[in-house]
């Protein structure tokens, strides 16, 4: 019955691969690993996160974070369209305009968005920062010589001196 649950969500073609694990043993993990399926990478979730300020264009969402591409965003809101997180909407204008919002599902996803993102600053921003520090301290330092090493002269290449 589980699994058939599962399934209901979303089509054939896109079921999320976590669907699978689901049998009678494990059924408390089964919604979990589906959610997980459906907003399990970290580009699912910071869509769904910017998009909860409200509807927002391609180019807006696209300029959101530079390590963000225009093929990672455009299969990415397909994705989260087709399991219904996400609504597309066309405005027939010249040029025509679509603007991406979250669907009732994808809004419900407020409260898990916000609280990964203050367990992120609470937890990982921390560690970050102190990870940051520490490199920027050991970078300033002078490399140090290696023994035996003589230092590098360059040399004029006879070769080219002769064809002038």
């Amino acid at each position: 019955m589980e699994r058939s649950r599962i399934r209901s969500i979303a089509p054939a073609s896109e079921t999320p691969p976590t669907a699978e694990v689901c049998d009678s043993e494990g059924r408390s993990l089964c919604p979990v690993l589906a959610a997980v399926g459906v907003i399990g990478t970290e580009w699912r979730l910071a869509i769904i996160h910017r998009l909860l300020s409200g509807p927002q264009r391609f180019s807006e969402i696209l300029r959101s974070n530079a390590r963000l591409n225009a093929k990672t965003l455009s299969a990415t809101l397909k994705f989260l369209e087709s399991q219904g997180v996400v609504q597309r909407h066309v405005i027939s204008t010249r040029p025509f305009s679509v603007t991406y919002s979250l669907t009732e599902m994808g809004m419900s996803l407020a409260p898990a968005a916000r609280e990964l993102r203050s367990w992120g600053e609470r937890w990982l921003l921390p560690r970050h920062q102190a990870q940051a520090r520490a490199t920027a301290t050991t970078n300033r330092r002078p490399t140090p010589v290696i023994q035996g090493e003589l230092p590098r002269i360059p040399v004029p290449d006879p070769e080219a001196h002769r064809s002038r």
